[in-house]
C-alpha cells in the first residue's frame, strides 16, 4: 500500500489554523472548467498531518500523525465523496475533502458544482473511475465471495488507485486486502456508507486501508467522519505538560475512588490526566510497574475519587464517575505524547484517600488531586532534559518539594467543553 506523501495540486488557498486539526475551506468563486489539469492523479482529498505545507500555487496539506514506532503510526488517510446531494458536497468541501465521484451521465451536475466550489470531479464508467479528461484514475472491484477476493491481486490492477466494494463481510476481507497490498504501490480505498463501516476499513490490522470512498446522500456521515479524523489527529499533537512543585501532602479520610481498566496496555511513564479542578490535571501513572506485593496491571490506572476530572478526546474532560465500558480516554506519557484508549471496565470502591497540592512557578494558583493512599498509586515526574531519571513517585512516599507533571488549561467547563467565563474553584 502506498506510503509516500505526494503533493495535492489545488488551485486555491486555505485559511489554516496550525493549532487545530480543523482546516476551514470557504466556497470559492466560479471556475471556468471542470477539466483542470493536475501534475498527478493523486489529487485525493487531503492527507491528515501534523504539518501544513503551503506553496504559491499549490496547497499540499498532510494530515498525518507522526509518532515514534512504539507509540503510533503515521496516519495518512484519503477521502473521496460519492454523492448527488449538494449539502453533502458543501459540507465535505468545508472540511477539506474536494474529490467527488459522479455517475458518467451526470457531467452537468459536476459542472454545476464546479461553478460554486473548487472540486475535483471523477466519473464512474463500467467499473472504472475516470477524471474530466477521460483518463483512468481508479478501478472498482466488487467483492461478494471469497473467490472474488482471492482473484484481487496487485499485479493485475493497472490503475494507480483501487476501490473495493465489499458487499458482504467487512472486517476479514479488509484485513486480507491489507495483507495482499501492503508491499505494493497501489492506493486502496473501500466504499463506505456510514462511519461504522469507515472505521472498520480505516483500522483493520492496525494500519487500515489507504482511504475511504464515502457514498452517502446525507450530511451526518460527513460530519461524523470529520469528528473521527479529529480524534485521531489528537494523537499527533504533543500535549504541553508543566512542571509543578508539591506544596502539601495530607491524609484525607475515606472516599469512593475509581479504577479505570483500559483495553490497551500502558508502559512505564504513561497514565491518565486527572485532577480535582479542570484547570490543572495531574498525570497519574498506571499500575504497570512491578511490585513485591501485587502483580503488575499495565491496563489499569487507579485514577482518583468519583468527583475528579479526567481528560478525554476532543480537548474535553468528564468526571471519573461518568466513565464506563466503551468510552474513550487520553493516555499520555512524560513527553506529552498521547493516544486514545477505550475503557474496558470501571471499578468504584471505598478506600482511604490522600490529598496532594502543587503549584507552578509562574502561577500562584493551587492545583489539587485526591488519590487512594496506596503504594501502587503514583504521580508521574518530569523528565530532566532528555533523560528520564525516574518515572513516578508513589503517593505514599511523595513529599513537599517533589516535582510532578500537570496539564494546565482553562478551568471553566460546560459538559466537559472549555468555555470562557469567570470561575473560582477551591
Amino acid at each position: 500500500m502506498r506510503t509516500g506523501m505526494g503533493l495535492v495540486s489545488q488551485q486555491f488557498c486555505l485559511a489554516v489554523r496550525t493549532h487545530s486539526p480543523f482546516l476551514p475551506i470557504s466556497l470559492l468563486p466560479p471556475t471556468p472548467t471542470i477539466n483542470s489539469t493536475t501534475t498527478s492523479t493523486n489529487f485525493n482529498s487531503f492527507y491528515y498531518s501534523y504539518n501544513t505545507h503551503l506553496h504559491q500555487n499549490n496547497c499540499s496539506i498532510s494530515m498525518a500523525s507522526s509518532l515514534d514506532d512504539d507509540i503510533g503510526r503515521e496516519y495518512k488517510k484519503r477521502v473521496w465523496i460519492w454523492t448527488q446531494n449538494k449539502h453533502v458536497m458543501t459540507s465535505a468541501v468545508e472540511r477539506g475533502w474536494n474529490t467527488f465521484i459522479f455517475p458518467s451521465h451526470l457531467h452537468h451536475l459536476a459542472h454545476h458544482w464546479s461553478s460554486i466550489a473548487v472540486i475535483r470531479p471523477l466519473f464512474v464508467d463500467e467499473g472504472e473511475i475516470m477524471d474530466g479528461e477521460n483518463k483512468r484514475v481508479a478501478t472498482i472491484f466488487d467483492v461478494s465471495t471469497p473467490e472474488e477476493l482471492e482473484r484481487l491481486r496487485p499485479e493485475d490492477v493497472q490503475a494507480e488507485n483501487v476501490v473495493v466494494n465489499l458487499r458482504d463481510w467487512q472486517v476479514i476481507p479488509a484485513e486480507n486486502i491489507i495483507a495482499a497490498f501492503h508491499n505494493s504501490q497501489k492506493t486502496v480505498f473501500s466504499i463506505s456508507s456510514n462511519i461504522s463501516e469507515a472505521q472498520i476499513f480505516l483500522e483493520a490490522l492496525e494500519h487500515g486501508l489507504d482511504g475511504i470512498v464515502l457514498k452517502v446522500e446525507d450530511v451526518e456521515p460527513v460530519l461524523k467522519l470529520k469528528e473521527y479524523f479529529d480524534r485521531r489527529m489528537e494523537e499527533s499533537n504533543l500535549l504541553s505538560l508543566t512542571k509543578a512543585t508539591v506544596t502539601r501532602v495530607e491524609v484525607a479520610g475515606m472516599g469512593d475512588r475509581v479504577c479505570v481498566d483500559l483495553c490497551s496496555l500502558m508502559r512505564p511513564g504513561e497514565g491518565l490526566l486527572v485532577g480535582s479542578f479542570a484547570r490543572g490535571l495531574f498525570l497519574i501513572h498506571s499500575e504497570c510497574l512491578e511490585s513485591s506485593y501485587i502483580a503488575s496491571r499495565p491496563f489499569r490506572v487507579n485514577a482518583g475519587p468519583v468527583h475528579a476530572y479526567v481528560a478525554v478526546p476532543g480537548g474535553k474532560t468528564c468526571y471519573l464517575s461518568e466513565l464506563k465500558s466503551g468510552k474513550e480516554v487520553i493516555v499520555v506519557d512524560q513527553q506529552g505524547k498521547q493516544r486514545i484508549a477505550i475503557v474496558g471496565r470501571v471499578k468504584i470502591e471505598t478506600r482511604p484517600l490522600i490529598l496532594v497540592d502543587a503549584k507552578i512557578d509562574s502561577n500562584d494558583q493551587t492545583f489539587s488531586i485526591l488519590l487512594q493512599n496506596a503504594e501502587t498509586v503514583a504521580l508521574i515526574c518530569p523528565p530532566k532534559g532528555n533523560t528520564v531519571l525516574k518515572t513516578a513517585d508513589p503517593v505514599t512516599s511523595i513529599k513537599v518539594g517533589d516535582e510532578v507533571l500537570l496539564r494546565v488549561q482553562g478551568g471553566a467547563r460546560h459538559t466537559g467543553i472549555e468555555i470562557q467565563e469567570f470561575i473560582v474553584e477551591n
